[in-house]
């Protein structure tokens, strides 16, 4: 009875596995068909206010930023920067960025005093009534962007029925093995899973690596102070645009965030939270994400027995995972994160993919919050560097 019941278990896992081959070839083919380049450039040009919710100093932060300034766009653009704290890291690079661009419109904002479970979206909040112009550009401290990033979003704001732009990204890291696996994560599984939802609209996404709409829009969904407690505030914006009747334009240009994980703990805390996020945001997605993880399934079918079709779906497993990788990289026009790290990288996907479900408390830059049933944020008021 016990060895009918493990050779069903490694016989389903072996199903599972050939699915998850199935899936990553039939990624990589969205991947291939991915018109990733530049879009037309904005006719008309509304003034624009970049929000930055910073909190500490990452290695890549002063590029990052340089980036969102040093814009190719005809109108007046407004750089907010918001800490909490004046004595976070973060102010002295935004200071130093200040004195090297005179005469630029670029304001560093305390913002401690505006409250709300989600750091980032209190830090917002506390910037939202220094907002001047037209147009409203929200993107993490991790994100680079090129210098026609400002032109392109205008332009996607501009079509008909568009309320908010957001776009997808690449992971480029900083340096080291652990920055590296976190850049693959992004480039492996995020970005094709994410292509692969949009174009069978199984996916309805919101990415904080931008955040573009109009002034009158944010007012419209009740400002960011509607979103001050949730996990997923960027998933929650989308959705709340959406309910307006508008759409969230998704564009071909990619971005680029930036990745400077220089150990193991901070790779796991980061991934979690980044699990837990998307889990919040769509339950029923995410239930469905084990079946891109063929890796796993067919090392247990193996360990279970079935060693032949085992071996051979593990070979099946790598092989197809290294096909996307390279598809990605051709669509995009990168460079390789190292071919030899593909099966590392599944398999700690996957053993983050399954923590996922028991994991109740998320770290956001040093500070830990208990995720409540509705996706809401407790601080729990420790602090873990």
């Amino acid at each position: 009875m016990a060895d009918a019941l493990i050779h069903g278990v490694a016989i389903a896992c072996l199903g599972l596995a050939a699915l998850g081959c199935g899936y990553v070839l039939f990624a990589t083919l969205i991947v291939r068909r991915f018109k990733y380049g530049a879009r037309p450039l904005a006719t008309t040009f509304p003034t624009v206010s970049v929000l930055k919710p910073l909190r500490g100093a990452e290695p890549t932060l002063q590029a990052n930023l340089q980036s969102f300034c040093d814009q190719d766009y005809p109108a007046a653009i407004q750089w907010l920067f918001g800490v909490q704290d004046a004595d976070d890291a973060a102010a002295a690079v935004v200071e130093a960025l200040i004195e090297s661009r005179p005469g630029r419109d670029l304001e560093l904002c305390i913002t401690g005093g505006t409250t709300g479970s989600n750091p980032k979206v209190a830090n917002l909040c506390g910037m939202q009534h220094r907002i001047r112009h037209d147009v409203v550009v929200i993107a993490d401290s991790d994100i680079m962007v090129a210098p026609d990033y400002l032109q392109q979003t205008v332009a996607a704001l501009e079509q008909p029925g568009v309320g908010a732009v957001t776009y997808l990204y690449r992971g480029v890291p900083h340096r080291g093995i652990w920055a590296q696996l976190a850049a693959m994560a992004i480039d492996c599984h995020f970005l094709p899973n994410a292509l692969v939802g949009v174009t069978l609209g199984l996916a309805t996404p919101c990415f904080g690596s931008t955040i573009a709409l109009r002034r009158e829009t944010l007012t419209a969904i009740g400002g960011f102070a509607a979103f001050r407690d949730q996990l997923a505030d960027d998933y929650a914006m989308g959705a709340a645009v959406r309910q307006l009747g508008l759409r969230v334009a998704i564009p071909t240009l990619v971005v680029q965030h930036a990745f400077g994980e220089r150990t193991f703990a901070q790779l796991l805390r980061h991934e979690l939270r980044w699990a837990r996020t998307v889990r919040v945001a769509d339950a029923a997605g995410y239930a469905g994400v084990a079946l891109t993880h063929p890796l796993p399934f067919a090392i247990v079918a193996t360990l279970l027995g079935e060693v032949g079709f085992g071996v051979a779906a593990i070979v099946a497993s790598i092989a197809c995972r290294v096909v996307l990788q390279r598809q990605v990289e051709h669509t995009l026009g990168t460079r390789s994160l190292g071919i030899w790290l593909g099966p590392a990288r599944d398999l700690l996907s996957f053993a983050i993919y399954c923590a996922s479900f028991f994991v109740g408390v998320v770290s956001w830059r040093g500070h830990r919050y208990k995720v409540r049933a509705d996706g809401t944020l407790l601080p729990l008021g420790d602090h873990k560097a």
